[in-house]
């Protein structure tokens, strides 16, 4: 399949009540609204595809980049390709899922996402937390820089209610994923959120709900998950 055919069956699956439920999530046009069911299904035919992949994201539609996300190859990404993914992400939903599921799983993840974390921008910045939160969620605890992650955690627990919106959104769910997948400093990362107290966050014209980092780690912990490594951060 080429991305043209690919592009012109998004749009046909595409309907109307998701793209509603897309926008007001803050996702931009053009969007069809198709399901990432649909999506997966045209994921089984195609396979992992770096080349495809790249050539879906350039579409510039939201269905498309998202699609391009599950396909990608992310052992193939360069860094110029992640560089530039992020930098073109129109909307949250790509530039703190898509984006940074790709960049945990290729060879440039920790640095990027340090990098990113730094960067002016708020979309980038926000990328650089969500890839961490993904790296965490995949990589295990023996190949995690330990001290590193407790500087991080105190770098939210100072700076977090002074950063933007997006910025303080993706950081609340950075001290979440330490504290669900990282079993050393499961404990540090539930003080550090009642540290931090209730995080305020604009959630636009949906229902959503902020989660207060102790209580949703203490969910995790609940149920046994605690520590339990994803395969994937994609989604």
């Amino acid at each position: 399949m080429t991305a043209a055919e690919i592009v012109k069956q998004l749009k046909t699956l595409g309907k109307d009540s998701y793209k509603k439920v897309l926008l007001n999530h803050g996702v931009r046009e053009p969007v069809f609204g198709a399901s990432i069911e649909e999506m997966k299904k045209i994921l089984k035919k195609t396979g992992m595809d770096y080349r495809l992949a790249l050539e879906l994201y350039d579409t510039g539609i939201y269905d498309a980049m998202y699609l391009a996300g599950l396909m990608a190859d992310d052992a193939k990404m360069t860094r110029r390709d992640l560089e530039h993914w992020v930098e073109t992400a129109p909307s949250s939903g790509i530039s703190d899922c898509t984006v940074p599921w790709v960049a945990a799983g290729s060879r440039f993840g920790r640095e990027l996402a340090l990098e990113w974390i730094d960067s002016p921008s708020e979309s980038v910045a926000s990328s650089g937390w969500a890839t961490l939160s993904s790296l965490v969620s995949i990589t295990a605890d023996a190949n995690l820089d330990v001290a590193e992650l407790k500087r991080l955690l105190a770098r939210v627990q100072k700076s977090i209610h002074q950063q933007p919106n997006k910025v303080r959104s993706t950081m609340n769910h950075f001290v979440i994923a330490v504290g669900s997948f990282v079993t050393p400093l499961t404990e540090l990362a539930v003080q550090t959120g009642a540290k931090i107290g209730p995080v305020t966050i604009d959630v636009g014209k949906t229902a959503c709900k902020i989660p207060y980092a102790p209580d949703y780690i203490e969910k995790v912990r609940k149920r046994g998950s605690i520590g339990k490594k994803r395969k994937t951060a994609k989604c």
